[in-house]
C-alpha cells in the first residue's frame, strides 16, 4: 500500500471514528430524538381521532349528520398528514410533499361558506389521492409510534442501568440488574462485585449508548424519507 493510500485510510477512520464517538453531541441526534418521542403520541392522536372520526361519521350516516363528519374527518388527515410533512422536514431534514388539499387551500376560496367554492374545496378534498394516502400514513404512524417508543426506551433504560453500574453495584438497598439476588448487581448469570468490573460494565454502556444513538438516527431518518414516500403517492409530484 502506497503512503497516500495509508493517509487517505488513516483520514478515513479518523473520520468515522470522529462520527462513531461524536453522536451524542450533534444537535441532529437530539432532533431525531424528539422526532421519534413525539411519534407516540402524534400517532395515537391521529389513530384516535381516525377511528372516531370514521365509526361515528359511518354510524349516522343515513342522517345529514354523518357526511360531514366523514368529510372532517377526510381534512383532519389532510392536515395532519400536512403536519407531518413539516416535522420531517424540520427535525430530519427530509423534504416531505404536502397534501394536494392544503397546498391549493385558501382562505378567499369560499371554503368556509357553502357556495361553489366550499362544493369544488370538498370535491379537492374527496378525489385527491393525496387525501387517501394521508390515511395511510396516520395509521402507519400509529404502527410506528409504538415500535419509536420501544426503541428509545430499550437505548435508554439499557445504557442508563450499565453506565450506573460504578455507582450501585455495591448498593446494600438491593438495586438488581436482571435476575439477581436482593444486594447484587448482576448482568445475566454475572455478578459484578468489584469497581474494577464495575467500570468494565459502564464502559459497555457507553458503546450501547453510542450504537444506540446510531440505530435511533437510522429510524427517525429511515421514518421521515417513508412519509415522504407515502406522501408523494398521487401528489404529481
Amino acid at each position: 500500500m502506497s503512503t497516500v493510500d495509508s493517509i487517505a485510510l488513516t483520514d478515513t477512520l479518523r473520520g468515522a471514528g470522529r462520527r462513531f464517538l461524536g453522536v451524542p453531541l450533534r444537535s441532529r441526534t437530539y432532533r431525531h430524538l424528539v422526532y421519534l418521542l413525539v411519534a407516540v403520541p402524534l400517532g395515537i392522536a391521529y389513530f384516535v381521532g381516525l377511528v372516531t372520526g370514521t365509526a361515528i361519521g359511518s354510524g349516522l350516516l343515513l342522517t345529514w349528520v354523518g357526511l360531514p363528519i366523514l368529510l372532517a374527518t377526510l381534512a383532519g388527515a389532510a392536515v395532519a398528514a400536512g403536519v407531518e410533512a413539516r416535522l420531517a422536514r424540520r427535525l430530519v431534514g427530509v423534504d416531505a410533499t404536502v397534501p394536494a388539499f392544503l397546498r391549493e387551500f385558501d382562505a378567499g376560496d369560499g371554503l368556509a361558506l357553502p357556495g361553489d367554492g366550499f362544493v369544488d374545496a370538498i370535491r379537492r378534498l374527496v378525489t385527491a389521492p393525496s387525501t387517501w394516502t394521508a390515511v395511510v400514513l396516520l395509521i402507519y404512524k400509529f404502527v410506528f409510534g409504538i415500535v419509536a417508543f420501544v426503541a428509545v426506551v430499550t437505548v435508554g433504560s439499557v445504557s442508563t442501568a450499565l453506565l450506573a453500574a460504578p455507582l450501585v453495584y455495591d448498593d446494600p438497598t438491593g438495586f438488581v440488574a436482571g435476575a439477581g439476588t436482593t444486594g447484587q448487581y448482576r448482568i445475566g448469570s454475572w455478578t459484578v462485585g468489584s469497581l474494577p468490573e464495575a467500570l468494565a460494565v459502564a464502559i459497555g454502556g457507553i458503546a450501547v449508548l453510542l450504537v444506540g444513538l446510531h440505530l435511533l438516527n437510522a429510524l427517525a431518518r429511515f421514518h421521515a424519507r417513508s412519509t415522504a414516500a407515502i406522501l408523494r403517492v398521487g401528489s404529481g409530484s
